[in-house]
């Protein structure tokens, strides 16, 4: 029997992260229990980005260095035009849009790309998977390091900036890790790359455990109970406008560059999107409790509208190329 339309156009991440989004809502943690849950989303989060550094090939992403047009246009996409627009959307009046979602959708505009759904997707459209899965790489490896500086420099100038002990959470929850997995990498990588659900299920497990301590701590304190049903379907418009807009730029602009049509796939899978998996345990890195389950939030909203709007996208493109081919290795 065939699951009905709408359930498999659900990614099944974003529903266990609503799943556990409610949970949190409806089971606050006790203070005590909060306090234990946060060593071991810290812990989680460490094993999280050593296994990040440890599972990306450093040479791959050396030499993916060289296609300068198609990565330099990525990186251009995710962490120039994307922030704009994310900018862009705080001059939204209050009334609007909550201020503490417009941050949301800020941080989420300063996130890496995704890397499994933008080489799935690539290769689904027939676009050019080794572009994407470099350039999905090297984002995620800058992103360690520019993530955290933009949203010091653009949070703070619009009144949510980073936690105080931030500065060395990141050195030693995120940076420090990733290094430790690079070193280890020549070691372990290639048995981690054959081995996906480990880093699978570290991935999810650490996402959810993020989620829900940073709901049930927004919720004791009493971060959400201003939000309403209208604002959620703003914020989805605002998500959808964002995604629309950067679709645009990234297809058009990649033939401007003069890129070629598997290039440009690559460049559109992958410069649309932002990474959950990276975005949500480096909110609860950053930011306060209360903020981050308030910057959640549109990260949440955003990775599901990418994932079902550049599914459709895929598809189409898939069924007009001119040479239908296998993708390029």
């Amino acid at each position: 029997m065939k699951a009905p339309a709408w359930l498999r156009w659900l990614d099944p991440l974003t529903a266990m992260i609503v799943g556990v989004l409610v949970l949190g809502l409806l089971v606050p943690v006790p203070e005590a229990v909060g306090e234990v849950l946060d060593v071991v989303r810290t812990v989680a989060i460490v094993v999280l980005f050593f296994l990040y550094g440890a599972r990306m090939p450093t040479r791959e992403v050396v030499d993916g260095l060289k296609r300068f047009r198609l990565q330099g246009s990525m990186l251009a996409a995710t962490y120039v035009l994307f922030p704009v627009l994310g900018l862009l959307v705080q001059l939204l009046p209050d009334a609007v849009l909550d201020p503490d979602l417009r941050r949301g959708v800020l941080y989420l505009a300063l996130l890496p790309s995704t890397v499994q759904s933008s080489v799935l997707l690539t290769s689904v459209a027939r676009g050019n998977v080794a572009g994407a899965i470099t350039g999905a790489t090297i984002s995620n490896v800058l992103g360690v390091v520019i993530t955290p500086v933009l949203v010091a420099v653009l949070m703070g100038a619009t009144g949510a900036g980073i936690d105080s002990g931030a500065i060395t959470g990141i050195l030693l929850q995120l940076l420090l890790p990733f290094v430790a997995g690079q070193v280890a990498q020549p070691w372990i990588g290639a048995w981690l790359r054959g081995h996906g659900k480990i880093t699978r299920t570290t991935d999810r497990t650490t996402i959810l455990l993020v989620v829900f301590t940073a709901v049930s701590e927004a919720q004791t304190s009493g971060a959400w109970d201003h939000l309403t049903a209208g604002a959620l379907v703003v914020l989805l418009v605002v998500c959808a406008v964002v995604l629309a807009a950067m679709l645009t730029i990234t297809w058009r602009g990649g033939g401007l560059l003069g890129l070629d049509r598997g290039d440009r796939i690559a460049l559109l899978m992958c410069g649309s999107k932002k990474s959950a998996a990276t975005g949500l345990p480096m909110a609860a890195v950053l930011f306060a409790p209360a903020v981050a389950a308030s910057v959640a939030l549109p990260v949440i909203v955003f990775h599901q509208l990418q994932i079902v709007v550049c599914a459709m996208l895929a598809r189409r493109l898939a069924r007009t190329d001119p040479e239908p081919e296998p993708a390029r290795p």
